[in-house]
């Protein structure tokens, strides 16, 4: 027996070899073995752990919400400046790569691994909300002004800040995979700083952390959206909106997901994206048809000068005041802004790393504008339709209806969606179809999202962009259905608000992580340039001689 296999990692390498694994062992088996150790301590522990949870969220959004807030906004200028700058000419890959799939399915690849879910979650619910209750002060609700300023927040949640956060990631990941040539691991992005140590200790701890926060992020976003299909088959069947029928949900969905995994990115994920993007589509022209078209009509266009004049003022606007106005000395944000950012990029190495995957032979200047613009203009689009339509059902200048009821008055924000459908004119066999088709557009978004961040999860333990073994790629679609089946369980009748504690704690180091790439990438930039130029210069000198 040689010397390395008596050690650690060379006992985890054997148990890799044993497994018939293709991965890095260390990153596979530690991943893996804290996430178990966390359910455990999540099964055996729920009420200390959920505790503990509301503790650190408590401190961080107190002390550091800004943080949250100013760094997203600071991304985003940097992306704008990057594309508009002469480096937006540089190539994800070789001067002479191409993109590998067409505009079209490049969207939807990238749109259903994102945040289509969370635009079927919050597309009614978000704008009722804010109108109901005015984030600002001294705006009285229900008001023209209250749901002006509703549609601006709910763009300014899920526009192009949310889109940012997963672009600077993925750009950094295919800038330095497919530039250096490096691992697909999101410990390559620090390679400017770190050199050979990210096949270290360091990369492998960076990995590491990337790894259980894709696994929670993409666990949160599968709780809201099964609470929202069983608010659905509520709605259509006899099914109780109960815990037990939520798990039953993730366990059959997971299982789709798992299916999906099997087939891999371009056969499956590819296949149900392009599914499920057209029928969401046609969700949204029925809303348009049989809503008041003209009215929609001009708020679309409307809302594009709602959110482009409040973009500014929104992106740094920190509530500062609210430890003179607000009991608890943080404010709105606290549960909305911070919750959606720290959220968001815990998704970020998963949306990163399936971006750069799905980008390669792009320029930065087309990549930035692609996932930053044509994601936006989506949801723009999406609330005007939705969310004018819900704040007109529900009367703009009276005093809530029947979808405010259900958001604000009974907290039952799965619900929203569906209460709205009931508002159309149009028989109920027709409202009963739409409804169902609701539930299957979520239940599709909810595969997608949990196939595409298991392919990404196994990336990032294999560092190839190519497919690992089935066995290995089915584990960690399994593992996120378990993870959000626990966390539904600690949650309980309380959701929303104990996966907020849960990710906003997990999200801290990881939006730390995403803070860093900036400076990484800017570096690993220059440096690719200055290498570029010297190329240039001896071939111009060769040339000569």
């Amino acid at each position: 027996m040689s010397e390395g296999s008596s050690t650690p990692t060379g006992t985890l390498e054997r148990w890799a070899t044993a497994l018939r694994l293709k991965t890095d062992p260390t990153i596979f088996f530690v991943s893996a073995a804290c996430m178990v150790f966390f359910l455990i301590v999540l099964l055996l522990l729920p009420s200390q752990t959920a505790d503990a949870f509301t503790a650190a969220r408590s401190w961080i959004v107190t002390n550091l919400g800004w943080f949250f807030i100013m760094g997203v906004s600071l991304w985003l200028l940097f992306l704008v400046i990057l594309a508009l700058s002469k480096y937006g000419k540089i190539r994800l890959g070789s001067d002479d790569a191409r993109p590998e799939y067409s505009n079209v399915s490049w969207f939807t690849m990238l749109f259903a691994g994102g945040i289509g879910t969370i635009l079927m979650f919050w597309g009614v619910a978000e704008p009722i909300y804010h109108a109901a209750q005015p984030p600002r002060a001294g705006v009285e609700p229900h008001s023209v002004q209250a749901a002006e300023d509703a549609m601006a927040f709910a763009l300014y949640h899920f526009g192009l800040h949310t889109w940012t956060i997963f672009t600077l990631p993925g750009l950094a990941f295919g800038f330095f995979v497919y530039r250096y040539k490096l691992p697909m691991r999101v410990s390559s992005v620090f390679y400017p700083f770190l050199k050979k140590k990210i096949y270290g200790p360091i990369g492998k701890t960076i990995d590491i952390f990337a790894i259980l926060g894709t696994l929670f992020g993409v666990a949160v976003s599968i709780g809201l959206g099964t609470s929202q299909i069983n608010a659905g088959l509520s709605e259509l069947t006899a099914l109780p909106d109960a815990v037990w029928v939520k798990v039953l949900i993730i366990v059959t969905l997971t299982a789709v997901a798992v299916t999906s995994i099997v087939r891999g990115l371009d056969k499956g994920v590819k296949t149900l994206s392009n599914i499920n993007i057209g029928m969401a589509v046609g969700l949204m022209v029925f809303v348009f048809i049989f809503g008041s078209t003209v009215f929609l009509a001009r708020q679309i266009i409307e809302t594009i000068g709602i959110y482009g004049q409040q973009l500014i003022p929104l992106s740094f606007w920190n509530d500062a005041m609210a430890p003179y106005t607000d009991p608890e000395g943080w404010g709105w944000q606290a549960g909305w802004t911070v919750f959606y950012w720290a959220w968001t990029v815990t998704w970020s190495p998963f949306m990163g790393i399936f971006l750069a995957r799905i980008s390669k032979g792009r320029t930065i200047r087309e990549y930035i504008i692609g996932v930053l613009v044509a994601p936006t203009l989506f949801t723009i689009i999406w609330f005007s339709i939705f969310g004018w339509s819900a704040l007109e059902f529900d009367g703009i200048g009276g005093s809530g209806g029947e979808i405010t009821q259900k958001v604000v008055t009974e907290n039952n924000v799965p619900l929203a969606m569906f209460t709205f459908f009931d508002q159309f004119a149009v028989p109920d066999g027709v409202i009963t179809l739409i409804q169902g088709l609701a539930v299957l557009i979520v239940a599709i978004f909810f595969a997608t999202s949990s196939d595409s961040a298991s392919l990404v999860v196994d990336m990032l333990c294999t560092g190839d962009a190519g497919s690992g073994p089935v066995g290995q790629r089915m584990f960690w679609g399994i593992a996120e259905g378990v993870l959000a089946a626990s966390l539904i369980v600690l949650a309980g009748d309380a959701g929303l608000f104990a996966l907020q504690q849960v990710i906003t704690v997990v999200g801290l180091p990881i939006f730390i992580l995403v803070f860093a790439m900036l400076f990484a990438l800017a570096r690993g930039i220059q440096q690719d340039r200055r290498i570029k130029a010297q190329e240039e210069a001896l071939a111009k000198v060769t040339g000569m001689s």
